[in-house]
């Protein structure tokens, strides 16, 4: 059975954390569900690239995935606001499922109580409300957190994430086909 994947997309997330991850777990085989946390299909990232989400958080069961995917970007606010994507993260990781977060988006991760105790790392712009995150690293996994510092690690996040869902060797095997190393 094909592992699942449920992406978060918000006004103003980075493009390339959402987009490089997403294309690289297809490649694995993986089904991912790009959804909008608005009513809006149509979501504008940070470059001002208009993605076209599946669906949105509403009309989707959102527990029915094995990894929940959170984009980082300036419009990490939005994804903060309100309070659902924090206690979706909280949900999957109490069901002991994987949670990604890359850039900002681990200060959603904060917000449930996540890292309390693990290792991690996010963008600099976060270390002020994270000043644990592991600066030096580009991917930390621990657990069932996978975080990743932003757009410039985007295809080692996408990789970890493929890794912890389809094993080493389908991970080899992508980032072959992209041509990486």
């Amino acid at each position: 059975m094909s592992k699942r994947v449920l992406c978060l997309l918000f006004p103003g997330f980075e493009e390339i954390e959402a987009i490089a991850p997403i294309d690289l777990l297809r490649r694995a085989g993986v089904e991912v569900k790009v959804v909008s946390l608005t009513s809006d299909r149509k979501v504008t990232g940070r470059s001002n690239v208009t993605v076209q989400a599946e669906a949105t958080l509403a009309e989707v069961a959102a527990n029915d995935f094995d990894l929940l995917l959170l984009p980082g970007g300036p419009g990490v606010k939005n994804l903060r606001g309100g309070g659902r994507p924090a206690q979706l993260a909280r949900a999957y990781a109490q069901a002991g499922k994987l949670v990604g977060a890359i850039c900002a988006a681990p200060l959603v991760l904060a917000d449930a109580g996540l890292l309390a105790g693990k290792r991690f790392t996010a963008h600099f712009s976060a270390h002020g409300e994270l000043p644990q995150a592991l600066a030096g690293e580009k991917v930390v996994e621990d657990g069932n957190i996978i975080t990743s510092r932003g757009a410039g690690t985007a295809v080692d996040f996408g990789l970890a994430l493929v890794r912890r869902l389809c094993g080493e060797e389908v991970a080899q095997q992508v980032a072959k086909a992209i041509m990486l190393g």
